[in-house]
């Protein structure tokens, strides 16, 4: 049966001894890129003549994929998504992605204009 709390004192005394450590902790590290070749493209079709970059080619995880994608956004400052595989981040970022990377040790190929 729980017990009434009648000031803030009674909560300072609840201890929580009967929950269980997490079994399967988080892992605090990044997950391992290997060196990719990786296509750079730039488009505005089917999106009401908005420019957007797309990053064609990484073969990895879905999880991977995610999170290269939201290296890519944060890097750059903008917003994006992953679709079909291809991550899509909005605005003509292509060379500083291309450079971002090729830092990161992947092999970028600018595509088209």
């Amino acid at each position: 049966m729980s017990k009434k709390l009648n000031s803030l004192e009674d909560l300072a005394k609840i201890t929580f001894d009967n929950l269980a450590p997490d079994p399967d902790p988080i892992p605090d590290s990044e997950p391992e890129f290997h060196a990719q070749a990786l296509e750079a493209h730039f488009s505005n079709k089917g999106r009401a003549g908005k420019t957007v970059t797309l990053i064609k080619g990484f073969e990895g995880s879905a999880e991977e994929l995610k999170t290269l994608a939201k290296q890519l956004k944060q890097a750059v400052g903008v917003g994006g998504s992953i679709k079909e595989g291809d991550i899509i981040i909005q605005g003509n970022y292509r060379e500083q992605l291309i450079q971002i990377l090729t830092e990161m040790g992947h092999r970028v190929k600018r595509i088209g204009g």
